[in-house]
């Protein structure tokens, strides 16, 4: 098994919410760290020490090398349709959540924080918020459904500021719960 194929070193690495935005960012477009950093407001350093991390785990790809001012600099992309098609993990029911689990989901609550800061009331907004019980088949109908409309959207991801576009939010979490948990 490679670095990339450890499910909690992926979990680790996503647990963070300045990868989370590098992941977003590097969705759209190839970038450098000296872009990344710049984007996100960091030191080169912090943005070349996050980008190893995501690197080290297989969330992000080398996409090719470029000459400047006498230095490399190599680009990283995000691949996020190839998260889609690889085959989901076999896990019993019942296995039991783990640390890096609740830390991703405490991680993205963070970032549906930070984002909402920069929510634009705009025709078309949506939000649901349930907490459901419903048939396995209506479940899994809804996230087949889910999953075709996340990797549109990635698949449509330009690089920031991209003339024509606009800044959205898409922050999906779904999963089964505990049938006695309250």
């Amino acid at each position: 098994m490679s670095l990339g194929d450890d499910p909690t070193l992926k979990l680790r690495a996503l647990a963070h919410p300045i990868r989370l935005r590098i992941l977003s960012l590097l969705t759209g477009s190839a970038m450098t760290a000296a872009e990344v950093a710049r984007e996100l407001d960091l030191t080169h350093a912090n943005a070349s020490y996050h980008l190893r991390h995501l690197l080290a785990a297989g969330q992000i790809e080398a996409a090719g090398e470029e000459r400047i001012r006498g230095g490399v600099a190599k680009r990283y992309r995000h691949n996020a349709a190839a998260d889609f098609e690889r085959p989901e993990p076999d896990i019993p029911d019942g296995a039991p959540r783990t640390a890096d689990h609740l830390l991703m989901y405490e991680v993205l609550a963070g970032e549906l924080r930070r984002r909402s800061r920069a929510l634009m009331r705009a025709k078309g907004n949506h939000l649901t918020d349930a907490e459901l019980w419903v048939d396995p088949a209506v479940w899994a109908a809804v996230k087949k459904q889910i999953d075709q409309a996340s990797l549109t959207l990635h698949r449509a991801a330009m690089a920031p500021r991209t003339p024509g576009t606009i800044r959205v939010n898409a922050t999906i979490a779904l999963f089964r719960m505990e049938p006695d948990a309250r």
